[in-house]
C-alpha cells in the first residue's frame, strides 16, 4: 500500500467513526422526569394497547348503530329438473317450470323497533366510556412506574458517584499506609484492613452498578424503547428532591369522585344497569319491514310467483318457561353486586389516601433525619482521615467511621427513593398526573 493509499484508508476509517459516533449523539434520547412520561404516553406498550382498546369501541358503536339502519342482501339460487311438471289447460300440455333456472333474490329489510337495540346502543356508549377512562387509568399508573423508576436510576447513580469517590480516597489512603508501612511507621495489620474496606467497597460498588443496570432497563421498558436505545437522564436527584419535599406535608382533603379507579366503577354500574335493562326489553315486541325482489333467468311460460314483495314482521314473546325471568333477576343482582364493590372500593380508596399520605410524612421526616445523619457522618469521617495522617487516630477509628458514614450514605438514599416513591404514588391518587 502507498502513501496515498494509506491515507485514503486512514480518512475512510476515521470518516465511518465519526459518522457513528454523531448518530450515536443523536440517538441519544435526553430526558427529565416529566419528559420521560410524556414520551411512555406516546410509546408504552400497554398505553398503545389502551389506544386500541378506544378505537375498538368505537367500532363497536357502529356495529351496534348499524343493525339498526336498512340492510340490503342480494342472493342467487340455480334449480335443476329432472322432470318439469306439466299440466293441461283446454286440452293443451303447458310446462309449469324450465329444466334449469336461476333465481336471483334482492331484499331490502328495516328494523323499526326492538327495546334490545336501544339498549344496546346505550351499552355500547357506556363501553366507549369505560375504555376511555381505562386508558386514563393506564396513563396514570404508567406515568407513577416511569417516575419511580426514573428516581432508582437517578439514586442509584448519585449513590455510586459518591462510593466511587470514597473508593478514590480510600485507594489514596490505602498508598499512604502502605508506603509508612515500608518505612516501619505503622502495623502490617493497619495496611490489611484498609485492603478489607477497599475490598469491601467495590464489592458494594460492583452490586450496585448491577442493580443500575437492571433499573436502567425497567426504565427503558415503561418508555417502550429498545435496552440498547441510550438514554440521558437531565434530572437531578437534589433538583428533585427541593422540588418535592413539601408539596403533600400539610393535612390534604380527599375526594374520593377524582379518583379514576371510582370513575370507572362507576361507569360498571352503569353497564350492569343497562344490561338489568336489556333483559327487561327483551319481554317487548320485535318490529321489522323488508321489501324483496325477485329475478328468473329463465321465467317459464306460466309463473305465480310475484317479483315484488313488501311485508311487515312482529316477533311477540308469549312464553320461554321462567327463562327471560331469570336472566333478568341475575342481572338486578350482578347490578346490586356492583353497586356494593363501588361503595366498598370507595372506602377503600380513602384508606389508600391516608396511608399514602402518612407515608409521605413518614418518608419526610425519615429523610430529613437520616440527611444530618449523614452530614454528621460525613464530617466526621473526613476529620478522621485527617488526624489518621496526623498520628492522632487508629485505623480501626478510620475503619469505624468509614463504616459508619457509609452505613449512613446507603440510608440516606433509602430514604430519598422512599420519599420520592412516596411522593409519585400520592400523585397517581390525587390524579396530579
Amino acid at each position: 500500500m502507498n502513501f496515498k493509499q494509506g491515507c485514503f484508508v486512514s480518512l475512510a476509517i476515521f470518516g465511518i467513526a465519526t459518522l457513528g459516533y454523531g448518530q450515536e449523539k443523536k440517538d441519544t434520547i435526553k430526558l427529565s422526569v416529566l419528559d420521560a412520561q410524556k414520551y411512555a404516553i406516546e410509546n408504552n406498550r400497554s398505553v398503545k394497547s389502551a389506544k386500541i382498546d378506544i378505537e375498538m369501541a368505537k367500532k363497536k358503536i357502529w356495529e351496534t348503530t348499524a343493525m339498526g339502519l336498512p340492510q340490503f342482501a342480494a342472493s342467487a339460487d340455480y334449480q335443476h329438473l329432472f322432470k318439469v311438471p306439466v299440466a293441461n289447460f283446454g286440452g293443451q300440455n303447458v310446462e309449469l317450470g324450465v329444466a334449469n333456472n336461476t333465481t336471483f333474490n334482492f331484499t331490502l329489510s328495516q328494523l323499526i323497533f326492538s327495546g334490545e337495540y336501544l339498549v344496546g346502543l346505550q351499552a355500547a356508549k357506556v363501553y366507549k366510556e369505560l375504555s376511555e377512562k381505562t386508558y386514563i387509568k393506564t396513563e396514570q399508573t404508567t406515568k407513577e412506574l416511569v417516575a419511580t423508576s426514573y428516581y432508582l436510576v437517578l439514586v442509584a447513580e448519585e449513590n455510586l458517584k459518591v462510593l466511587k469517590e470514597s473508593l478514590n480516597a480510600i485507594n489514596q489512603i490505602y498508598l499512604d499506609i502502605s508506603k509508612m508501612n515500608q518505612q516501619g511507621f505503622n502495623e502490617e495489620t493497619d495496611v490489611d484492613q484498609m485492603k478489607i474496606n477497599k475490598s469491601n467497597l467495590q464489592t458494594v460498588i460492583t452490586s450496585l452498578e448491577g442493580q443500575k443496570d437492571v433499573a436502567a432497563k425497567l426504565l427503558k421498558l415503561q418508555l417502550g424503547i429498545e435496552f440498547l436505545q441510550p438514554v440521558l437522564l437531565t434530572d437531578s436527584l437534589a433538583g428533585i428532591v427541593s422540588l418535592g419535599n413539601f408539596q403533600y406535608l400539610a393535612s390534604s382533603e380527599f375526594n374520593v369522585d377524582i379518583s379514576i379507579d371510582y370513575e370507572l366503577l362507576k361507569t360498571q354500574e352503569s353497564l350492569m344497569a343497562l344490561s338489568l335493562k336489556r333483559e327487561k326489553a327483551k319481554f317487548l315486541p320485535t318490529i321489522s319491514a323488508l321489501y324483496r325482489h325477485q329475478e328468473l333467468a329463465n321465467p317459464p311460460a306460466l309463473n305465480f310467483n310475484p317479483k315484488d314483495v313488501v311485508g311487515i314482521s312482529v316477533n311477540f314473546p308469549i312464553f320461554t318457561s321462567g327463562q327471560r325471568l331469570s336472566k333478568v333477576a341475575q342481572a338486578r343482582f350482578d347490578l346490586e353486586k356492583s353497586i356494593l364493590n363501588k361503595e366498598n372500593v370507595g372506602q377503600s380508596l380513602i384508606l389508600e389516601f391516608d396511608k399514602a399520605h402518612n407515608d409521605y410524612q413518614t418518608a419526610f421526616n425519615n429523610f430529613s433525619s437520616i440527611k444530618e445523619s449523614m452530614d454528621l457522618s460525613k464530617k466526621i469521617y473526613d476529620k478522621t482521615v485527617i488526624k489518621y495522617h496526623a498520628g492522632v487516630a487508629t485505623s480501626l477509628d478510620l475503619t469505624q467511621n468509614q463504616n459508619q458514614y457509609l452505613t449512613a450514605e446507603s440510608n440516606y438514599y433509602n430514604s430519598v427513593l422512599n420519599l420520592l416513591n412516596a411522593k409519585a404514588k400520592l400523585d397517581r391518587i390525587l390524579s396530579k398526573y
